[in-house]
């Protein structure tokens, strides 16, 4: 186990650093050393990293302080959609913005933001590899976010044994291996 900030942190950056490979795609920005192929190679390249470093922090969140769901659950609502028109506003953003600059400063700005927000950890990567996002109430009132390869439909039966603690309202489920 360790501590979970710098990891919180590499979350927030995955899931807000789409806006910056959108906007080099945008500018039609090619990686230096592949200058002699064509633009679309330098592409691949920018959606590979983001993919490259969500499958990373899979892998580190086995680190993380384990937990579980203690009490019934009473309610199970699905995250997925919510998040994604507030994302597409990344790319709506990253297309629109003229220069490298204002970028940096918007990304900064979408950073701290999303940092401090309870559902940081939102990326819509995470569903490449199989996850879902779920509000799951808890008998004791309490909302929590759940990450989960688990597709769930009803409260009946749900448990949670194998979390790993991001914060205190947000978990990843983690499988056996």
């Amino acid at each position: 186990m360790f501590n979970n900030l710098p990891y919180r942190l590499f979350l927030t950056f995955n899931a807000t650093s789409l806006i910056i490979f959108i906007f080099l795609i945008k500018e039609q920005t090619k990686i230096c050393f592949l200058n002699p192929l064509p633009n679309w190679v330098s592409y691949i390249v920018y959606l590979c990293i983001p993919i490259a470093l969500t499958g990373l922090s899979l892998l580190v969140a086995k680190y993380l302080s384990s937990d579980s769901i203690e009490g019934k659950i009473t309610r199970i609502e699905q995250a997925n959609n919510a998040f994604l028109p507030s994302y597409l506003g990344y790319f709506f953003v990253a297309l629109s913005v003229p220069y490298s600059e204002t970028l940096l400063f918007i990304f900064a700005v979408l950073f701290i933001f999303t940092f401090f927000s309870q559902t940081l950890y939102f990326n819509p990567l995470f569903l490449l590899f199989g996850y879902h996002f779920y509000y799951v109430d808890t008998d004791d009132r309490m909302n929590l976010f759940i990450i989960t390869k688990q597709q769930l439909r009803s409260v009946v039966g749900i448990s949670f044994p194998q979390l790993k603690r991001i914060n205190n309202f947000t978990y990843i489920e983690m499988e056996d291996k």
